[in-house]
């Protein structure tokens, strides 16, 4: 069977998008959520794979802007709804779909492509690596306690429903962007996606609820979550769930763990995607009773491999030859001279001897400072061919700050 790949149809939405939930199960989306999707993503961007009559797969990318070391906030291809029914299976349409789409955001001249993996194991061999891992705890704050610093008790909170909040903690997230990498600066929309909260996913908690964090008068943070409530023997035992924190310093930000933890007849305080450095670790007073896990998060993929590494600054000076291998956008493949410092770079094309051996993928998981080349070097994927050039392109590549994608799409 010839399978036929299009650009999306607006009149074919709804039968691309059903075809996307058979791919992931079947399970239907809230209605509030499908709304939502269908005002943010684009068809034009959108790839629909057809068998006959019938939709049989398909993709889509946002048009994004993530945050680098360095703080410049770059356009960036969001990849998402990659999906294939179970009846199409191992007959390379994943692989064509990938192929024709990182062809298109190269062409719309966006030098990144990023994604959340449903299954980690599909990506690297389409060129993508892990750049960030969130940070999920379940705390029993009965017998968690804070430490925290100088000017925590100067931090106003006060309770406000989220809609009426809505636009000043964007506001203040705004703000934000730069100064970590991996954060995407949200377009119209994404507003109310971070805040979408269906009856049929809160699992019996309440509403999403929000405490603002003020000083003089100023907004300086704000936390979202919800609580679920339950009784037993010895009263009631509630569960708070963290939905969302940010906050512009130490102080601010020890205010809000500290309201969290300190909620009433509530026991337990599950943090789900935190920054692998989030600073409440150093806060608790027995990180053990904290149950810290991480797992993967976002993928980076770079697409121009020159502008890319040009989009973002270095921790140190760096003047090295890297030998990148792409075997699926070869345009990518060859010698690159890559020069830079805390200022600016230059990435170009070069016949000089290489210094760096590495695959793309290596290079897009480095890439936002998460993780170093050394570590990469560890497992063999990344070859150092001039002694200290590890060394030198492993630090310049570092992040003060752990990247950080604070939701998923």
């Amino acid at each position: 069977m010839t399978m036929e790949f299009r650009v999306l149809d607006p009149a074919e939405w709804d039968e691309w998008y059903g075809a996307l939930l058979v791919a992931f199960g079947g399970i239907s989306d809230a209605p509030e959520e499908v709304e939502l999707w269908r005002e943010l993503i684009d068809p034009a961007r959108s790839i629909a794979v057809w068998d006959d009559s019938q939709c049989v797969a398909g993709t889509s990318t946002f048009p994004f802007r993530l945050s680098v070391p360095g703080g410049a906030v770059v356009p960036a291809a969001g990849v998402t709804g990659v999906g294939v029914m179970g009846t199409h299976r191992r007959r390379g349409i994943l692989t064509s779909m990938m192929r024709r789409q990182l062809d298109d955001v190269r062409e719309r001249g966006e030098a990144l492509a990023v994604l959340t993996a449903s299954e980690p194991a599909i990506y690297g061999r389409f060129g993508y690596g892990i750049a960030t891992m969130a940070l999920s705890a379940e705390i029993d704050t009965t017998r968690v306690r804070l430490d925290v610093p100088p000017g925590t008790d100067e931090v106003r909170l006060r309770y406000v429903k989220v809609a009426e909040s809505l636009a000043e903690c964007e506001a203040l997230y705004a703000r934000l962007v730069p100064g970590r990498p991996g954060l995407l600066a949200r377009q119209p929309g994404w507003d109310r996606f971070t805040t979408c909260d269906p009856v049929a996913y809160r699992d019996g908690a309440s509403p999403l609820q929000c405490v603002l964090a003020e000083r003089d008068g100023e907004l300086v943070g704000y936390a979202r979550y919800r609580v679920a409530s339950k009784s037993g023997p010895a009263g009631v035992d509630g569960t708070v769930t963290l939905h969302d924190l940010e906050a512009v310093d130490p102080a601010v930000s020890a205010a809000l763990w500290r309201y969290l933890f300190g909620i009433d007849l509530t026991s337990t305080l599950k943090v789900k995607s935190r920054p692998a450095d989030d600073a409440f670790q150093h806060l608790v007073s027995d990180v053990r009773r904290c149950e810290l896990r991480l797992r993967d998060s976002l993928h980076v993929r770079l697409v121009e491999v020159g502008a890319a590494l040009e989009a973002r600054t270095y921790a140190a000076p760096v003047d090295v030859v890297l030998e990148v291998e792409d075997a699926f956008c070869p345009w990518n493949a060859g010698r690159w001279r890559l020069t830079g410092d805390a200022k600016g770079a230059s990435c170009v094309r070069t016949e000089d001897p290489a210094e760096l051996a590495l695959s793309v993928r290596e290079l897009g998981a480095a890439y936002l400072g998460g993780v170093t080349l050394a570590s990469l070097a560890g497992s063999g994927r990344v070859r150092e061919l001039r002694p200290g050039a590890l060394a030198e392109a492993s630090t310049a590549f570092g992040s003060e700050l752990a990247p950080w994608l604070p939701h998923g799409f």
